[in-house]
């Protein structure tokens, strides 16, 4: 909770205004009193977003869930203004601690009362779904622990069934760590995948630590689709339950009434000492408006709200209110690096035949056809390797060269069998690449054994000392599991991770050695692997165990997990 500021106006509607409890990326949430002395939760939209359909579209969307949500697990809708700016909702204020803040405070919870809490939000989730309403945010901070028990706030992107997302294109809704990977592979938000965000709330809670690791969002994605939740050192019993909780397949997860029967919760949850010692962490509340509001805005008229202003600190114990839905973009997720990458057309003609592809150079030179017409040699292949790529030796390159290509991102890039072409433009230009992709045995089937991937920077002119590293990419339509090798089809529709890549390799190097034309020719699979947080993940698979459509994506890599694709390309496996 903080004190107001001098922006901040006195009144909001009939309410006055006491305090901040928190900020979001649609607006400021305050502590509101009514004028018979009811204590609220106001948030109020943004004035620099009340002009964007979609953003009043969402707010009134979470308007009509809050009402229509009424339950012993939720803060009850009490009134909201949608007619004009500014716009906002009132619900009725919770008093207590975010689960967030009670295990910053006093560490994770002992296993009796995660079981508690547990079987509590559970209840409440059934309550919520027999509503026909999603939340699709449960998270530590959006869980109040107060007297009567878990309180579950915040349904700023919640849907109902037969409603259609609102988010943009490429948006992840919810927050990192807490996304369901079927919601992150095919943006479904279903119940199962509040199921998946309650598991991970309580392993939070049981643990103190993320459910699965801290860092860039794309990579706490990348590990909350493919790697096992973080419950290290929890009870057995309840570490089964989390984990059944986050399987990875929506089917495989109980329903939150299967949820409650399996804690065996067999007394009240205020009657727990350690939750009743959490209460005392709740702030008190102020008696009359900081001094930030003498002088503000008359009543029920908000002063503008300048996203600088807004705080934008982790809930902590300077933050310990609402923490409002945060949602992260498909831009941030793509983002492979800094501020470098450029999302724009490439702007180069690709061909593309039935058992080879060309890419043409826009400058009318010539180019280097795939099959069989561009001249390649295997000078320059990388010998495949499984050792630590942190070692540059037999990297013909400098110490600080990048060794290996970080997969632990999002990448949305997919060839598309159907139009034979990729969903997004490349992010660099790249004027003097050329490849090829070819069954390696010459034939036109690509499922029938390796695949040839030849690729130059034709007509390069570098200076002297400069260098440009390329790696390639292959992406099989499904994830695949790292254990069995196989297809996880029922586990995703599509694949967003980077896939299989090969060494960097210095293109400029390649150019100047006088026999080899700047070829290099990689073979698929065995010039492939992922690595992931600096060690080998898995071997490449071969192209025969996933058929479908194979997505191709040539990267400019400047180090280990920075990268942009310069082109990208595919082909079907039948």
């Amino acid at each position: 909770m903080e004190a107001l500021k001098a922006q901040d106006p006195a009144h909001i509607g009939a309410y006055t205004l006491l305090a901040r409890l928190g900020a979001g990326g649609m607006g400021q949430v305050y502590l509101g009193r009514s004028p018979g002395g009811r204590l609220v939760a106001l948030k109020v939209i943004r004035d620099e977003i009340v002009d964007r359909p979609e953003a009043l579209a969402r707010f009134r969307r979470e308007v009509e869930t809050v009402r229509a949500v009424r339950s012993a697990y939720t803060a009850n809708l009490i009134d909201a203004s949608l007619e004009a700016a500014p716009y906002w909702l009132a619900t009725e204020y919770v008093a207590g601690p975010t689960l967030s803040l009670s295990v910053e405070g006093r560490g994770p919870l002992p296993a009796e009362t995660c079981r508690g809490v547990l079987a509590a939000l559970a209840e409440g989730l059934a309550a919520v779904h027999a509503q026909g309403v999603t939340h699709r945010d449960l998270k530590p901070q959006n869980v109040i622990l107060a007297g009567q028990g878990p309180q579950l706030i915040d349904f700023g992107i919640a849907r109902g069934v037969g409603q259609t997302a609102l988010t943009e294109a490429g948006y992840a809704p919810g927050t990192p760590g807490y996304i369901a990977p079927e919601t992150l592979v095919r943006n479904d938000a279903g119940p199962a995948a509040d199921v998946f965000a309650l598991g991970a709330t309580l392993a939070y809670a049981a643990t103190g630590r993320p459910p699965f690791g801290t860092g860039d969002p794309s990579g706490v994605h990348y590990r909350a689709v493919h790697e096992p939740i973080d419950v290290g050192g929890v009870e057995p019993e309840l570490a089964a339950l989390i984990n059944q909780c986050v399987a990875k397949d929506p089917a495989e997860r109980p329903t939150p009434g299967q949820v409650v029967e399996r804690c065996g919760v067999r007394s009240a949850l205020v009657e727990d000492t350690h939750y009743a010692s959490l209460l005392t962490l709740a702030e008190a509340v102020p008696r009359g408006p900081g001094p930030g509001a003498a002088g503000a805005t008359p009543l029920g008229q908000a002063a503008p709200l300048g996203v600088h202003d807004l705080p934008t600190r982790a809930p902590g114990p300077a933050h310990p209110g609402y923490t409002p839905t945060q949602v992260v973009t498909g831009t941030a997720a793509r983002r492979r690096g800094r501020s470098w990458l450029i999302a724009v057309a490439t702007g180069l003609a690709i061909g593309v035949g039935t058992a080879a592809v060309m890419l043409a150079l826009p400058d009318g030179k010539e180019g280097g056809s795939a099959k069989g017409g561009q001249e390649e040699t295997g000078a320059a292949r990388p010998a495949a390797t499984s050792s630590t790529p942190t070692d540059p030796a037999g990297g013909g390159g400098e110490a600080d060269a990048p060794m290996y290509v970080e997969s632990q991102r999002l990448v949305r890039d997919m060839w598309l069998g159907d139009t034979q072409q990729c969903n997004l433009p490349a992010e660099e230009r790249n004027e003097y690449l050329q490849y090829g992709i070819v069954p390696a045995d010459g034939g036109e089937s690509y499922s029938s054994g390796p695949v040839k991937i030849s690729v130059r920077l034709k007509y390069a002119d570098p200076e002297p000392g400069e260098r440009y590293y390329l790696s390639v990419a292959m992406k099989p339509p499904y994830f695949v599991d790292p254990e069995t090798g196989e297809a996880l089809h029922n586990a995703a529709q599509g694949n967003v991770s980077l896939g299989f890549t090969s060494r960097p390799i210095d293109m400029y190097e390649v150019y100047k050695k006088p026999d080899s034309n700047g070829t290099i020719t990689l073979t698929y699979p065995d010039d492939f692997d992922e690595y992931v947080q600096g060690k080998k993940y898995q071997d490449a698979v071969p192209v025969a165990t996933t058929p479908g459509d194979w997505t191709v994506l040539f990267l400019h890599v400047r180090e280990n997990s920075e990268f942009a694709s310069i082109a990208c390309d595919g082909f079907k496996a039948e």
